[in-house]
């Protein structure tokens, strides 16, 4: 069962966004990037507050993802991407991304927060980072 509201042309974008940011830390890595989107689409809250469609939080400016302005992410979704897509929107969960709002990646270590959340851990290259459950309930 979805967490999120969706129909297929989103399930698409989402698996999109998620190969474009994150293909080359693999099926992990792209699931945690969808665990970061499908969350920013739950939270209603900090800069996310009108979020409440994949398409709105792909396509977020300010704050939304770099990968959106490459061509890369312009190319049609993959079956396995989509199956990833799929799991991210069921809310399966990857740590250090299961409640994160942001990641990126940073030229050395991560820092201890970004936009006021705390880093809840790095998988390779990308740090992720979570607000607290009095900011956001709805992540957690």
């Amino acid at each position: 069962m979805a967490v999120i509201a969706h129909n297929e042309k989103e399930v698409k974008l989402l698996a999109r966004l998620m190969r474009a940011e994150a293909e080359g830390e693999g099926k992990l890595g792209m699931l945690m990037v969808g665990n970061t989107g499908v969350n920013r689409v739950r939270a209603r809250c900090l800069d996310f507050k009108d979020i409440n469609t994949i398409q709105r939080m792909v396509f977020q400016s300010p704050g939304g993802f770099e990968a959106t302005q490459k061509g890369y992410f312009y190319q049609g979704a993959r079956e396995m991407d989509i199956k990833l897509a799929r799991k991210a929107i069921k809310g399966l969960r990857y740590h250090p991304a299961s409640y994160a709002l942001w990641f990126f990646e940073p030229s050395g270590a991560c820092p201890a927060q970004w936009y006021n959340q705390a880093n809840s851990g790095r998988y390779k290259s990308h740090c992720f980072f979570q607000p607290t459950q009095a900011d956001c309930p709805k992540v957690f």
